[in-house]
């Protein structure tokens, strides 16, 4: 018997329970045979076809993926050609420089960042963005950080003149947090890099 492929949703603290959902809806309505687990600890690592590191306070995420042991870990993985996708915080601790001695980035997305350069949860909004491969998308922007620099990575998307998506072969970051709507089109093209990358299992 097939087992569901897993992705594993990075769960100390911000969109955790968001991102487990949508990839959830997309089993639901018949999409790839997936489930999302939330990773705490290396071991629930095992086995995992693909890594969301979500929203949240980077800070706080950076330091907990540290004193847990996943931060080496998934920098690893990914190396290894494991697709990882990083939102808003998220995209902070892939990025090769993110401009703050306290989250420094694992380098696994060639960007460069600035935090927080939207300004206060208060300056939060909702823009039309049209993505590359995927279309017009209702982004959700909350203390969105900006990429100020591609580097090697390809602009995906667009906000006027400000990057606000980027793959990297197996990597995709984004500023903007795809897991705050019911649009799972972005999730979907993540799990389609897991068969691009060849993470698709054949049984476990």
């Amino acid at each position: 018997m097939l087992l569901p492929e897993r992705i594993g949703v990075v769960g100390f603290q911000g969109d955790v329970s968001e991102h487990i959902d949508i990839i959830n809806s997309i089993r639901r309505k018949g999409g790839i045979d997936v489930e999302a687990v939330e990773v705490r600890k290396p071991e629930k690592l095992d086995g995992v076809s693909g890594i969301i590191i979500p929203g949240g306070e980077s800070t706080t995420i950076y330091k907990l993926t540290q004193n847990y042991g996943i931060y080496d870990r998934i920098k690893s993985m990914a190396n290894d050609g494991v697709p990882v996708m990083g939102t808003c915080a998220g995209l902070i601790l892939i990025s090769r420089e993110t401009n703050d001695e306290r989250v420094p980035g694992m380098g696994i997305l060639d960007t460069e960042i600035r935090r927080n350069a939207y300004g206060r949860q208060i300056n939060s909004f909702i823009d039309n963005i049209k993505i590359d491969e995927i279309g017009d998308f209702q982004a959700v922007f909350i203390r969105a950080p900006v990429i100020s620099s591609p580097g090697r990575s390809r602009v995906m998307a667009r906000r006027g003149d400000e990057i606000v998506m980027v793959r990297q072969d197996n990597i995709i970051g984004m500023t903007f947090h795809p897991e705050l709507t019911r649009d799972t089109r972005i999730h979907e093209y993540f799990l389609g890099l897991m068969e691009r990358e060849g993470y698709i299992s054949s049984g476990r």
